[in-house]
């Protein structure tokens, strides 16, 4: 039972970070509202908090709720996975950093300055995690099937 609740968990955790990225993808258009901005701030914080549980979750389920460790650690597509969310997390600072940027505009009720070549930046950033996480449940299911033990 815990096994099949740690997989709901991580399930779960994955939908939501997909969901937040993909709200975050649609709300970060110019010419931003203050409204929005402020959306986006709680947005981008809630998918921070989402990756910690997709890592979380993931982890338990590696070292307690899975196959055992050892075949994780023998597997070039875990290996494949868990690299490519990392590098969907590295990607992810760059819009968290000029989010994070917005704060005293924010504070003082103004609307952040986002310059077109910026907000172009950020969305093609925000495409390319999207990317990287759709091809997350690929490697998974190859993994599940056996493919890149070693």
């Amino acid at each position: 039972m815990a096994a099949a609740i740690a997989a709901y968990l991580h399930y779960l955790s994955i939908f939501l970070l997909f969901a937040l990225l993909t709200l975050e993808h649609q709300l970060f258009k110019l010419p931003l509202d203050l409204a929005r901005a402020r959306s986006l701030v709680r947005i981008d914080m809630a998918y921070g908090i989402a990756a910690g549980l997709v890592l979380a979750t993931g982890a338990a389920r590696v070292m307690w709720f899975g196959k055992g460790l050892d075949y994780y650690l023998h597997n070039s597509v875990f290996h494949a996975k868990f690299g490519l969310f990392i590098v969907v997390g590295l990607l992810s600072a760059i819009p968290t950093v000029v989010i994070l940027r917005w704060r005293l505009a924010l504070k003082n009720g103004e609307v952040p300055q986002v310059s077109a070549k910026q907000a172009m930046l950020v969305t093609m950033v925000i495409r390319l995690e999207l990317l990287g996480l759709l091809v997350l449940p690929l490697l998974a299911a190859l993994m599940a099937r056996g493919y890149g033990s070693f």
